[in-house]
């Protein structure tokens, strides 16, 4: 099974978050765990090919 770290924060009653590797995608859950089942289908559809430009965050390594 793979993982994928994701930030979020609670706002009044939802919570809201973004995985770490895509941090223009947000969504949002009444509670955690489905906050966890949206950002899973974010993943799929992400990773999917079925939406253009998707912005992604690298690593560089500079001297």
């Amino acid at each position: 099974m793979e993982t994928k770290k994701f930030l979020y924060y609670q706002e009044d009653d939802m919570f809201i978050g973004w995985l770490d590797a895509y941090p223009n995608y947000k969504t949002q859950g009444a509670t955690l765990d489905e906050l966890k089942e949206n950002l899973k289908d974010i993943y799929e559809e992400l990773t999917s090919g079925s939406i253009p430009n998707v912005v992604h965050v690298g690593e560089l390594r500079v001297a």
